[in-house]
């Protein structure tokens, strides 16, 4: 079976009004669209032409939907969800747990009576969260850790917070991590306000992407100490399909841009700033990895003519994508594969039959599990995601 599915937009409040509008050819409507999602996750499952959710049909039968192996391996969940992310303002700065701590957690919240949908519960389910976040064009975020003393260079650069850069040189990142995250929003106000204007007096070149976005976290969000916090993470800028890869305690925030996205099918977020919603700092703190990351870019492999992986040794999902200009190829991957068109067209044809799924922009379609390959051809770009 291979099918085009129907997808959910959510329209959370930092999405972008025109960029997915834009890509799947309709007019914006003025309100914000931030992602588009593909999958089975039970919140917003992709729908079938039959009408049933994927949620649905991978519930009924597993097996038959992932394929025995898959329907094993992840206890008969869909293994992975698939995103068009646009966001036009920062997300909160965030971390995801590994699997022994989305375990563990998930049945405190439910020994302590939590509702799943509670605003203040931490676990919303048993599964780790690991991601990918590939360019759709120039995308801005915060990844990991910058190493140590690129931090202390930058502080010194802006002659601020003394009391953090003491921190980092007796080398407590975990410390000034955690201290400026549990500060009263009172007493972070005057710091934001004496860091927002060290950025705007800086005229040098060297950390002139890192003043740009601290300039616009210390407008937009004053009295938050997430701000504090970017200064120690990794200011990224991708360029169109490099991606990062954040595996479980990648401190993060996404701060502008679209990019396609793929995650365990998981909706474990524990936030630590950028935002109003829950934060809890001493599980958050527990789940991060302090380790600096000193290379946060990857950059897709070729492994054929016009088909690029994006090698991250996740065990939930595989990403290949498709330069469909080159010529027809064989869609690669075991259980169950999602094709999505990010640009031009794709066809989708099933092995074996005259059964084709033609996709435009912002469009995909469905494998099952037990379906051999398939060819992928057309005009544009697409992205396959398998469950291995």
């Amino acid at each position: 079976m291979v099918v085009r599915l129907q997808n959910t937009i959510r329209d959370y409040a930092w999405g972008s009004r025109t960029a997915i509008p834009e890509l799947i050819g309709v007019e914006p409507d003025g309100k914000p669209q931030a992602e588009l999602w593909m999958g089975a996750h039970e919140s917003a499952p992709s729908v079938l032409p039959s009408g049933d959710s994927l949620f649905d049909l991978v519930s009924a039968d597993p097996s038959g939907v992932l394929g025995e192996e898959t329907a094993a391996e992840f206890e008969g969940r869909f293994p992975f969800l698939a995103k068009i992310l646009a966001a036009e303002q920062p997300l909160s700065i965030q971390a995801h747990p590994s699997r022994a701590q989305a375990i563990d957690g998930y049945a405190r919240d439910e020994a302590a009576g939590i509702p799943r949908d509670a605003a203040d519960r931490n676990y919303k389910d048993a599964w780790p969260k690991p991601e990918i976040l590939i360019a759709l064009g120039e995308f801005d975020a915060l990844v990991g850790f910058r190493p140590v003393a690129d931090s202390v260079a930058l502080l010194d650069a802006l002659g601020v917070l003394d009391e953090l850069r003491a921190l980092l040189l007796d080398g407590k990142l975990q410390e000034a991590f955690t201290t400026f995250m549990s500060t009263d929003r009172d007493a972070i106000r005057p710091l934001v306000f004496a860091l927002g204007e060290a950025c705007r007096a800086y005229q040098g070149s060297e950390f002139a992407l890192e003043t740009e976005t601290l300039s616009r976290l210390c407008e937009e969000f004053p009295d938050d100490p997430g701000v504090l916090a970017a200064l120690l993470l990794n200011r990224v800028r991708l360029e169109r399909f490099e991606a990062v890869y954040l595996p479980a305690g990648n401190v993060h925030a996404y701060v502008h841009g679209t990019g396609f996205e793929v995650m365990a099918n998981s909706d474990n977020v524990l936030r630590g700033g950028l935002t109003r919603k829950h934060v809890d700092v001493p599980e958050l703190v527990s789940v991060v990895d302090f380790e600096p990351l000193a290379s946060p870019v990857l950059h897709g492999v070729e492994i054929a003519p016009g088909v690029t992986e994006y090698e991250t040794g996740c065990e939930y999902f595989a990403v290949r994508r498709f330069d469909l200009s080159v010529g027809p190829t064989k869609v690669p991957g075991s259980g169950p594969r999602i094709v999505a068109c990010v640009d031009g067209t794709a066809a989708v044809d099933a092995a074996g039959t005259e059964e084709t799924v033609r996709l435009s922009a912002g469009q995909s379609a469905f494998v099952r599990g037990t379906e051999g390959p398939c060819t992928l051809r057309g005009s544009g770009t697409a992205f396959v995601v398998s469950a291995r």
